[in-house]
This record gives C-alpha cells, sequence and structure tokens, in this order.
C-alpha cells in the first residue's frame, strides 16, 4: 500500500529501522512530557512489528515526516475493529497536513483489511491530536479494550463507508 500526495508519500514499512526508531525515541520523549507513564499507551517496537499491526511511514522527499499504526483488535460486542496507534508527526514537518495524511491512510488500509470501525485513545494534551481526529470525523465514546477510564484520556470512533 502506497499513497502520495503533495511531495509526501505514504507506505507500510517495518518500524525496525534507525531513522524511525530515532523518531519513535522522539515520540517517546514528547508523550513523556506530557502524560506520567501510566497515562502512555504507547506500542513499543516489538508490539509494532507483530502480525496484526500495520505500520506506515509518511516521508517527504525522502525524509520521514511522520508514522502511525493500525492494529486489528476483536471486541466481543462490535467483532472485528481497528484501533489506532502511534500517530506521530515531528513539529518541524507539522502544518503540512502529514497527520491528516496519515489518518486516511490508516483507514483505508482498515477498509483494504474488512475493517469498518475505528478506535483510538488520545491524551487531552494534544489539541492539534483532538482536532485532527475530530475534522477526520471521530466521535468521543467511553473507553474500549482494556483501557482504563483516566482523566488524561479521551476515547475515539469512526465508522468507515
Amino acid at each position: 500500500m502506497t499513497q502520495s500526495k503533495g511531495g509526501v508519500v505514504i507506505a507500510a514499512e517495518s518500524p525496525d529501522q534507525g531513522a524511525v526508531n530515532c523518531m519513535m525515541r522522539e515520540s517517546d520523549r514528547y508523550f513523556a512530557s506530557l502524560y506520567a507513564d501510566d497515562e502512555n499507551h504507547l506500542l513499543d517496537l516489538g508490539e509494532l512489528e507483530r502480525p496484526e499491526v500495520t505500520f506506515l511511514v509518511a516521508r517527504c522527499d525522502g525524509v520521514i515526516a511522520g508514522f502511525g499504526a493500525l492494529v486489528r483488535c476483536e471486541d466481543a460486542q462490535d467483532g472485528p475493529y481497528g484501533e489506532l496507534k502511534r500517530i506521530y508527526v515531528p513539529a518541524a514537518m507539522r502544518g503540512m497536513g502529514v497527520g491528516r495524511m496519515l489518518v486516511d491512510a490508516l483507514e483505508e488500509a482498515a477498509q483494504s483489511q474488512g475493517l469498518s470501525l475505528l478506535r483510538l485513545e488520545t491524551g487531552t494534551l494534544q489539541p492539534e491530536a483532538l482536532g485532527l481526529y475530530r475534522a477526520a470525523g471521530y466521535v468521543e465514546r467511553g473507553p474500549f479494550g482494556d483501557y482504563p477510564p483516566a482523566e488524561v484520556s479521551l476515547f475515539f470512533e469512526k465508522r468507515l463507508a
């Protein structure tokens, strides 16, 4: 799966590569500056390499501009769904629409896997992420999966057409 728009190319790639790992550590530091350890629900490299995970990397002129993951999950009540995880665009690349392109590409990946429901958890201290998800049509819902209710967490979902 590869998407290209405005000089940004998004493709499924391994998360286990030097530049991606470097940016992942950057994102870990960013999230750690906002939330306590028990409030961060990040997937580590090993979890991102599981077969039920699709990991996408956005590149602008070959330079990594962000990444995000789709995790295929199962719920006894709702059946299969996808969870968006680890979406990150570094500060230097923000404002170019890369985040929205990643969300769109993850939604396309979900549809190609037969998933019609997407969910995500994000923090209240990330207004840019909240704006992105709301603009992309995600609506607030209660906690799902193993997430506990938390003051700093918001939960969203979107039904895909």
